[in-house]
């Protein structure tokens, strides 16, 4: 890997994880969601953009990825879960971003690897 990939804030990924996060934190306020959608959204999109701060930060934590996964799954899985499935917007939102959030966690993995290899031949 390149000396890019050591760097804060320069990986693409994560800063499109932060993107994802809120944009699905924010959505509420253009869609039609009740009061589970609404908190469903927003804070699994805050934990996802934080997240994605965090891998920023400290590109060699590859536990941020990981997480960036699992939170991207419950995105995914959140209209079934807690029933907002007939919300079609959220609906949307919650299915688009937590792929997203999954893929980009999931090509994020090998750079951040890469980075905390790197970070350990001090």
């Amino acid at each position: 890997m390149s000396e890019v990939s050591t760097r804060a804030w320069t990986r693409p990924y994560d800063w499109a994880e932060v993107v994802i996060g809120v944009v699905a934190a924010l959505s509420p306020l253009w869609l039609s969601a009740d009061t589970s959608t609404v908190w469903t959204m927003v804070v699994l999109g805050a934990l996802i953009a934080i997240d994605g701060l965090v891998s920023l930060a400290a590109p060699g934590a590859v536990y941020g990825e990981g997480i960036q996964i699992v939170l991207g799954a419950l995105l995914f899985i959140a209209p079934w879960v807690m029933g907002y499935t007939e919300l079609n917007g959220a609906s949307w939102t919650s299915w688009v971003g937590g792929a997203l959030t999954i893929i980009a966690g999931a090509a994020a993995m090998p750079e951040a690897s890469a980075a905390h290899r790197m970070a350990g031949q001090h």
